[in-house]
């Protein structure tokens, strides 16, 4: 795909058709209710968004049940008493023209001691207090993930994409690393991925035929061997039919060391990461930085295929004028180098 296609539709095969290849990345931002509900902030910053010309809005990392919960101000879709404004949001996306997702999370091992008394994993880690989920347990784990892709098919969202990157509780399954298990969603493989292929198939029977669903994966892979990885991501497109793959990176200059026959190496050549992207294969880019630093990305670059995004660090103000709450803001002074430092 050529920059310039960045601008062209694309449609996958659930879910209505997307106006550009432009997305907007899930983003943590810290700013709905402490109990998962929908805040005003959160409502004002997707409609934005949308607004701005992304043509697929996703909301940040949603929380399938109360033990996951990783992060403040995490949006929450474990219960009904989030429909409200879950609702909310799927609406002023459609207004703008833009598909809706909801992302689906849960921190197994990840979450947050703060907010969380009983950490829980694929497998116990005594020195760190977590404790091994239970075959029941995990099995209610696994339709907690279809439950929320329900609510968010009933709350109007087009589809879901299921978060199994950057360690989180699908990616340790995955792991052997972290998966010690002896039943039948641990030891191989196969056992290991276990997991994650039974959310893909309750969701793909719970919901809707053409309700949308991706898979989030990373290039961080918390000591799932390549190989694996690839084989993993391989049936997920193939035979398990998910819509499209979400590859996530936090650092996109990190070089690929294991078997690089399987994938091609990131590269660090200098070039913008959207434009790498777009011509290397890709169908899609989704944009995480950019979105922040100006909601309307998408319109400034279709006025201006050169444009370029403001240089690092910005300030507060600037933040707020883009749309971002306080506790956004707060979020984002956690990125080192990206929010200058207020010298008032």
């Amino acid at each position: 795909m050529r920059p310039q296609d960045l601008l062209s539709p694309l449609s996958f095969k659930r879910g209505p058709p997307l106006k550009s290849r432009i997305l907007l990345a899930p983003l943590t931002n810290w700013q709905c209710n402490p109990d998962g509900t929908v805040s005003e902030d959160e409502v004002n910053w997707l409609e934005r968004c949308a607004a701005g010309g992304f043509s697929m809005v996703m909301t940040c990392a949603a929380n399938i049940h109360p033990s996951g919960k990783a992060f403040p101000g995490q949006m929450g879709i474990y219960s009904d008493h989030h429909l409200e404004g879950l609702r909310r949001v799927a609406d002023v996306i459609r207004k703008h023209g833009a598909v809706s997702s909801v992302q689906l999370h849960h921190a197994g091992l990840r979450a947050n001691p703060e907010f969380v008394n009983d950490i829980v994993g694929p497998s116990d880690i005594p020195d760190s207090g977590v404790r091994g989920l239970s075959l029941k347990e995990v099995e209610a784990v696994r339709d907690d993930f279809i439950a929320a892709a329900q609510r968010a098919e009933a709350a109007g969202f087009d589809g879901v994409e299921v978060h199994s990157a950057f360690g989180w509780i699908p990616m340790q399954f995955l792991s052997p690393h972290f998966n010690h298990r002896t039943d039948k969603y641990g030891g191989s493989p196969e056992n290991r991925s276990r997991f994650l292929f039974e959310v893909i198939r309750g969701i793909h029977k719970k919901c809707k035929p053409d309700f949308l669903l991706g898979l989030r994966v990373s290039l961080e892979r918390y000591g799932v061997p390549l190989t694996e990885m690839y084989e993993v991501l391989a049936k997920a497109v193939r035979e398990e039919e998910i819509d499209y793959l979400d590859l996530a990176v936090w650092d996109w200059k990190k070089v690929t060391q294991e078997a690089p026959a399987h994938w091609g190496v990131l590269e660090d050549n200098g070039s913008p990461r959207g434009r790498y992207c777009s011509g290397g294969g890709c169908d899609f880019v989704m944009f995480g930085r950019a979105a922040i630093l100006e909601h309307d990305f998408p319109k400034r670059l279709e006025e201006n295929s050169e444009h370029r995004s403001p240089s690092l660090p910005v300030s507060q103000a600037y933040l707020k004028a883009q749309g971002l709450s306080d506790d956004f803001v707060k979020y984002m002074k956690t990125w080192e180098g990206f929010v200058a430092e207020d010298r008032s």
